[in-house]
């Protein structure tokens, strides 16, 4: 392949990506701030001018997430760099559930240590702030980051393919519980039912009523799907009711 044809499919895979990227923010946080307007009527009230704010830096982490995700996909399709795969005999059966595990623990993991680094208090000044700007949270907020936490939050995905094994589906399923935990988590009300998020299952999960604690109390609940590094650590302070 020339190299300049290299180049150009690669701007091309890193703009295709960056647009749907882009695309998928809109409508999911759009839904779901749709959902909000139609369940909690003017619980939103008041806060343009922030979710204004919330879109724009979130588009300019659309930006940030979607160039690496344009460099996995072309190297993926055109040199086989990665350890995605299509073919669901190419590793067992048994790995495809335990590689969708791996990855959420993972960027479990890293999202929790990052997150409470960034809440030391310079960093927190120069970078994270941006994020708790949003008060009371939105729909619209779960992108909104300085550009340094956009590329922090959404680098380890894509570095994740070129070393441990996953079927496209089960990536796909990964970047859909990404992208729907990170919208509901956002929306400044518990969508999901009582006895779900008070059950034994619940304790271990993330909703909106965990998350909106850490935005009131700052210092607490870092986790973005599991409640496991809050619990071992002793930063998880429970459940807010927003």
């Amino acid at each position: 392949m020339p190299a300049a044809a290299g180049w150009t499919g690669l701007v091309l895979s890193a703009l295709a990506m960056t647009a749907i990227v882009a695309v998928r923010y809109v409508m999911t946080s759009g839904l779901f701030a749709a959902i909000t307007g139609r369940v909690r009527p003017g619980h939103y009230r008041g806060l343009d001018k922030q979710m204004r704010s919330e879109i724009g830096w979130s588009l300019v982490s659309c930006l940030i997430y979607g160039l690496p995700a344009g460099v996995v996909a072309w190297g993926w399709q055109q040199h086989g760099w990665t350890k995605i795969y299509t073919d669901p005999r190419a590793y067992p059966l048994w790995w495809l559930p335990v590689s969708l595990l791996v990855y959420l623990f993972l960027h479990d993991s890293w999202f929790y240590w990052t997150h409470r680094w960034m809440h030391r208090p310079a960093v927190f000044r120069a970078i994270h702030s941006i994020h708790h700007a949003s008060r009371p949270p939105t729909a619209w907020a779960a992108m909104n980051f300085h550009p340094v936490e956009a590329a922090i939050v959404g680098l380890l995905i894509p570095a994740l393919v070129f070393v441990i094994p996953i079927h496209a589906g089960m990536l796909g399923l990964v970047l859909l519980v990404m992208t729907v935990m990170g919208v509901t988590n956002h929306m400044g009300w518990e969508m999901f039912p009582h006895w779900l998020v008070h059950s034994r299952a619940g304790q271990w999960l993330i909703t909106a009523s965990h998350h909106h604690r850490h935005h009131e109390l700052y210092r607490c609940n870092y986790g973005l799907y599991f409640r496991f590094w809050d619990r071992l650590c002793g930063t998880d302070k429970g459940l807010s009711a927003p």
